[in-house]
C-alpha cells in the first residue's frame, strides 16, 4: 500500500518564476510548515484556474481523508474555535477559487505575508514555501534559462523528489521531510541510490 504523508502543520502555497527560452513559466509548490514535505508540485506556463485546481487536487488525492477527519473532530465547535487544516497563500485569485472548489468548509484558507514584508512574527507568514523556492532559485540561477518545457519539468520534478526523500533538513533534526511526514521507504544511508531502486521495483511490479 502506498504511504501517504501526514499533515502536521500549515500548508503553504506559492510559486517560483522559471524561465524557459526567456519566457516566464511557473513552478507551483505546496509545503507542510512543520515537516517541510512538498505535498504538491506542478510546472505550468500559466496559473490558470484549471491548472491551480490540478495543482491542489494532488493534495486532495493524498491527504483528503486527513482533512475530513480533522473537520469531523471539530464539528459542532464555533467557527473561530475550529482547528481545521490551514492553507496559506498570497492573494492570487485563482488559488482562492481552486481552494474553494476543492476544500470549501472542510479546511481554512489564510493569506500570508512574504519574507520581504519583514513581518516574520505574524502567525500566517509564508516564509516556509518562499525558502523552498529560494533553494530552487539558487540551483537554477547559473542556468539562466531552460531550453524546453520538458527540460524544466524534469528538473523541477527531480528537485522536489530529492527534497522530500534524499536531503536531510536542519529544522527537523536532520530527518528528510518524508521521514518527518511519516513516509518511510527504508532508504538507508544511500538514499538517492535506494530511491532509484525503489522506483524501479515499483515500475516492474506494475507491469
Amino acid at each position: 500500500m502506498e504511504q501517504k504523508p501526514n499533515i502536521k502543520g500549515r500548508i503553504h502555497l506559492d510559486e517560483k518564476f522559471v524561465k524557459v527560452r526567456k519566457k516566464d513559466c511557473y513552478d507551483l509548490n505546496a509545503i507542510d510548515s512543520k515537516t517541510k514535505y512538498v505535498l504538491a508540485h506542478l510546472f505550468v506556463e500559466k496559473r490558470s484556474l484549471n491548472k491551480c485546481v490540478e495543482f491542489l487536487r494532488q493534495i486532495k488525492v493524498t491527504c483528503y481523508d486527513q482533512i475530513i477527519e480533522r473537520h469531523k473532530q471539530e464539528k459542532g465547535k464555533p467557527a473561530k474555535q475550529k482547528k481545521l487544516v490551514i492553507f496559506v497563500s498570497d492573494k492570487f485569485e485563482n488559488y482562492k477559487n481552486a481552494f474553494n472548489k476543492l476544500f470549501f468548509k472542510v479546511a481554512k484558507l489564510r493569506f500570508g505575508v512574504s519574507i520581504k514584508a519583514k513581518k516574520n512574527g505574524l502567525k500566517h507568514n509564508n516564509n516556509h514555501i518562499e525558502r523552498y523556492n529560494q533553494e530552487i532559485k539558487d540551483r537554477i540561477k547559473t542556468m539562466r534559462s531552460f531550453g524546453s518545457n520538458k527540460g524544466a519539468e524534469h528538473f523541477l520534478n527531480l528537485k522536489h523528489i530529492t527534497h522530500n526523500f534524499v536531503n536531510p533538513h536542519m529544522q527537523i533534526k536532520g530527518k528528510t521531510p518524508a521521514e518527518a511526514a511519516g513516509v518511510d521507504l527504508k532508504l538507508g544511508r544511500n538514499k538517492l541510490l535506494n530511491l532509484v531502486k525503489y522506483v524501479a521495483r515499483r515500475h516492474i511490479t506494475k507491469r
